[in-house]
């Protein structure tokens, strides 16, 4: 039988607009999100935190408990660790997309086993926010929470 659950507004925003959903409180998560809005020259993003409204409607409850990885919504498939950071670089500035291709070429375990040992001390190494990220009034229509 057929998945009769409704698409979410984020599912199908990511027809046009990749979804970002991150860790609103980490800090090495919000400066990704930073990273990715400087040069993301088309404002193509949008920005969700994992915590948030969007994310609960969207992505599993294993992404939302665990927080573990930054999630990616392109084209209604969903994308973590790694794999969600190299095709979030692809979209960017020519410059960023030979730099995700490279790091495309390492295969995806140890691509992944990077990924998860750095995602184990983030707080510890770029520190824990009181609360979610709040956008800056010119970042706010990017943000969907």
């Amino acid at each position: 039988m057929a998945d009769t659950k409704p698409l979410s507004d984020a599912t199908a925003l990511s027809a046009t607009h990749p979804v970002l959903f991150f860790d609103g409180v980490c800090g090495l998560c919000n400066y990704y999100v930073d990273f990715v809005l400087k040069r993301d020259s088309r404002g193509r993003f949008r920005f969700a935190p994992l915590q948030g409204a969007t994310a609960e409607a969207t992505v599993s409850p294993e992404d939302r408990q665990h927080l573990d990885s930054l999630v990616l919504l392109v084209q209604g498939r969903i994308y973590r660790k790694s794999a969600a950071v190299v095709r979030i670089l692809w979209r960017l500035s020519p410059a960023w997309k030979f730099w995700g291709t490279l790091l495309w070429l390492i295969p995806l375990p140890l691509r992944d086993l990077g990924y998860t040992l750095v995602a184990r001390n983030r707080y510890r190494l770029f520190g824990k926010k009181e609360s979610c990220r709040l956008p800056k009034p010119e970042e706010r229509a990017r943000f969907l929470d």
